[in-house]
């Protein structure tokens, strides 16, 4: 179920790696095979109270983020159910061909946590960047992988990754993002949420920028432009079921996400809808090196503000059918 009695912009907002750390000790309780493994990133995983609780559960391999996959591939062989704590951009850049060969190709049972994905680390500009990580991964086979919008399904999320077998990646962000999902939401794979109905028009969004294209449907209901909002978690596998449907019922499709606009879940929209039902797409993202600047900064400078969402809704409909 969704929130939806307040603004999506007037409700507290809430740090993911919280929900992250909370979970993460929550099922290392019930289930004594699950294990951490971290990078020396301990503290910007939120891991000091894991590591209190379960001393001899969390793995710190120090900065050698291949040998951290590594690590984990063999923990998973030998039973253990593996969570890898990485800032993502390091997670993913360095340790790629681990997470190919190690974890996906040999369909080990890791969970890789790639954290403060996205423009996170803002100032720290573009080596800290994690903007390619979702069209890298989304190009490995036999390799889900999930992006939450808010601390309720970044929760959700890993229980479902605890409970089943295979390689995972989930985005565990670290910007502030408000509640889009009551208590009881249920992640469910490869399925999109309807967060808000609407047919003149469809936003398809995931992670930190859910909620400000909730923000730019309010925006657009003013205007009398009726705009279906999409929840997409799963990058892959996709809810193609969905995105044929809005472009079948719509006039086109909006993506929005905290990543590169080739690859990513634009480009597996477009893929799709080029392939099924051929509509008009229009993907928002961030087309090239990021500079270096605050991350609200950031994603206002490539559009992805509310603003800036609803702007890439008006054009489209002014188009037509």
């Amino acid at each position: 179920m969704t929130l939806v009695e307040t603004s999506i912009a007037d409700r507290p907002r809430y740090d993911c790696r919280d929900a992250y750390v909370e979970t993460l000790a929550e099922l290392a309780h019930a289930d004594h095979r699950i294990v951490g493994v971290v990078n020396d990133s301990v503290g910007s995983s939120k891991l000091n109270s894991f590591r209190k609780a379960f001393p001899d559960r969390l793995i710190n391999v120090g900065i050698a983020e291949q040998d951290m996959v590594g690590v984990a591939s063999g923990l998973a062989n030998g039973g253990r159910i593996p969570f890898v704590s990485a800032a993502s951009c390091f997670l993913t850049g360095r340790a790629l061909e681990q997470i190919k060969a190690d974890v996906a190709y040999s369909n080990t049972n890791v969970k890789l946590c790639g954290m403060s994905p996205g423009v996170a680390y803002g100032e720290l500009g573009p080596t800290h960047h994690s903007i390619e990580d979702i069209a890298w991964l989304r190009a490995i086979s036999n390799l889900t992988v999930i992006v939450p919008a808010d601390p309720i399904e970044t929760a959700a999320a890993l229980r479902w990754a605890a409970a089943s077998d295979g390689p995972v990646f989930i985005r565990v962000s670290r910007m502030s993002v408000p509640k889009v999902y009551d208590e009881d939401y249920e992640f469910r794979l490869g399925r999109a949420i309807t967060v808000r109905a609407g047919d003149d028009v469809t936003l398809i969004s995931n992670g930190t920028v859910l909620w400000r294209a909730i923000a730019a449907a309010e925006q657009l209901a003013t205007e009398g432009i009726s705009a279906r909002v999409l929840s997409m978690p799963t990058v892959k596998p996709l809810d193609t079921g969905a995105v044929v449907a809005a472009a079948r019922e719509t006039a086109g499709i909006v993506t929005a996400e905290e990543a590169v606009s080739g690859g990513g879940l634009g480009g597996a929209v477009a893929e799709t809808v080029v392939q099924q039902h051929p509509a008009r797409v229009t993907i928002l993202g961030i087309p090239e090196f990021a500079p270096t600047g605050s991350a609200d900064y950031l994603l206002d400078h490539f559009g992805l503000s509310p603003d800036g969402i609803a702007a890439a809704a008006r054009r489209l409909v002014s188009r037509g059918r």
